[in-house]
């Protein structure tokens, strides 16, 4: 099995890089916060230790996790957010993990906008940094999501520099 790391800035087009991989060349992919979500449903992995670090406010009425009050609890909160990363960063880690001892062979891609500073990135054969200008991300995030300028702005300065995901990277594309 050949296991390649896809990482970049929210914005930089990789689900698109994503899409190729699987209908081209059939990779199997994993996308970190999709697992993340999966995790935090009732029941599973994540979602005791969210629900008594963050309390039952972040709760929707069905008992589901509210992701963006948790993210408002979380975006501007550094020890917040470390310890949000602590519970899920771990249990993504695992899942991973599993995937691994069950997919033996082909190409698997796995994508997280967060790979450097989780740690994840010593785990693959290559990594790819997704480089894109800051203004085509500007304009692909007001578009896909509504965003404003200003929550853009936050969110791109809460990410890794361009400089740390080179920095680890062994292709840019």
């Amino acid at each position: 099995m050949k296991i390649i790391g896809i990482t970049g800035g929210v914005g930089s087009g990789k689900s698109e890089i994503l899409n190729i991989l699987e209908n081209d060349y059939h990779a199997k992919i994993i996308q970190s916060d999709h697992v993340a979500h999966e995790l935090m449903a009732p029941g599973a992995r994540s979602y005791d230790a969210i629900i008594q670090s963050f309390g039952n406010g972040i709760l929707n009425e069905d008992k589901t996790i509210n992701r963006p009050v948790l993210g408002e609890i979380v975006f501007h909160d550094e020890e917040k957010l470390s310890l949000l990363n602590s519970i899920t960063h771990k249990n993504v880690d695992e899942e991973i993990d599993q995937f691994g001892k069950e997919e033996p062979e082909g190409l698997v891609v796995v994508e997280s906008a967060l790979l450097v500073g989780a740690g994840y990135e010593k785990r693959f054969d290559q990594l790819w940094y997704i480089y894109t200008r800051e203004e085509v991300r500007y304009e692909r995030l007001r578009a896909s999501r509504g965003y404003s300028d200003e929550k853009i702005a936050q969110m791109i300065a809460k990410q890794q520099s361009e400089e740390e995901f080179k920095s680890i990277a062994s292709h840019i594309i």
